[in-house]
């Protein structure tokens, strides 16, 4: 791996958070040949989503892809999750793409937003199916990353986060 690569500065064993997927781990960096175009890979695995992604290594940062959030980031994620529930007056659908938009873009207080607009307690009313789709796709980034960042499991991770929503509901 004679090349030096520019832009990102990820290594095997690394957690990376990619925008559209959530938290991988770098599992090697390799060499292809595509398009007769020799490339430098990063090879991210999504265990979760039984997924492998390969990533140029010179477009991993144009394409959103980051470390993991600093602990000062989770603890704000986690104070946005105790904020009261901002939800617009728009038509569901134009909500909805704010949403799918804000969980793609891979910012952790962003998806925290996108949890905390859309939690329900047992009191409130139902969810519809695409609301409990975006909540739970939400959900699922958050305590992935915040497990990763606090190097505890995902159900400690989920257990966290629910404390945060309970009091907060209280």
């Amino acid at each position: 791996m004679a090349k030096s690569r520019k832009n990102a500065d990820f290594n095997p064993d690394d957690y990376v958070v990619y925008p559209a997927h959530g938290v991988g781990k770098v599992i090697k960096i390799e060499e292809q040949e595509i398009a007769g175009t020799h490339m430098e890979l990063f090879v991210i695995s999504f265990e979760k989503d039984k997924m492998t992604l390969r990533v140029p290594t010179a477009k991993a940062t144009a394409v959103g892809m980051r470390g993991l959030s600093s602990p000062e980031v989770v603890t704000r994620a986690l104070e946005t999750l105790k904020g009261r529930a901002r939800v617009k007056r728009a038509m569901w659908s134009r909500r909805a793409q704010e949403y799918e938009q804000k969980i793609n873009s891979g910012d952790l207080i962003s998806i925290a937003e996108v949890v905390r607009d859309l939690h329900r307690n047992d009191d409130q009313r139902e969810q519809s199916y695409s609301e409990r789709q975006l909540y739970e796709a939400a959900l699922e980034r958050l305590t992935r990353e915040v497990a990763a960042v606090d190097g505890i499991d995902e159900i400690k991770a989920q257990q966290r986060v629910d404390d945060v929503l309970v009091t907060r509901a209280a």
